[in-house]
């Protein structure tokens, strides 16, 4: 009982924290102001659509014809989900791209963030512009809630 009480309790400050904040998502997403936490969202605002910045969309070169030449990761709407989630990297030995719950060790971020170690360059490999830091963190929170296909 006691236990149950200090669930309640803890669920109850994390809600009260979250509902406190000043901080809004579209003022820490810049370019695309409509993103959210979900990969249906990150699908259609990150990876198939370019953004106000200049920044390309992912599709343009991580599609089912240029996949060959970028790492075999085709992101395009039917495969995406398929196609990152618990999926070994093709040139990182021992990486995996999006791993739920952990996105320090998850390679995707390490691909945008531009992390030292990584094959080949900082994604989008035609950048800058890249994802922006906010954009960035939308995506670490997707994948630390469990990287869900919505």
């Amino acid at each position: 009982m006691y236990s149950r009480m200090l669930s309640r309790g803890a669920l109850f400050a994390l809600v009260t924290g979250l509902l406190g904040c000043d901080e809004k998502l579209s003022d820490i997403t810049g370019p695309t102001p409509d993103l959210e936490v979900r990969f249906s969202s990150i699908q259609e605002q990150i990876f198939e659509n370019s953004d106000s910045s200049g920044r390309s969309a992912c599709i343009q070169c991580h599609n089912n014809q240029g996949q060959l030449f970028a790492g075999r990761l085709n992101l395009t709407h039917a495969v995406a989900y398929d196609n990152l989630v618990n999926v070994a990297a093709r040139n990182q030995a021992g990486a995996t791209r999006v791993i739920p719950g952990d996105p320090e060790n998850s390679y995707l971020i390490h691909k945008l963030e531009g992390r030292q170690g990584i094959f080949g360059l900082r994604m989008p490999q035609n950048g800058p512009p890249y994802l922006t830091d906010g954009q960035i963190r939308v995506i670490k929170r997707w994948i630390e809630l469990g990287a869900a296909n919505d």
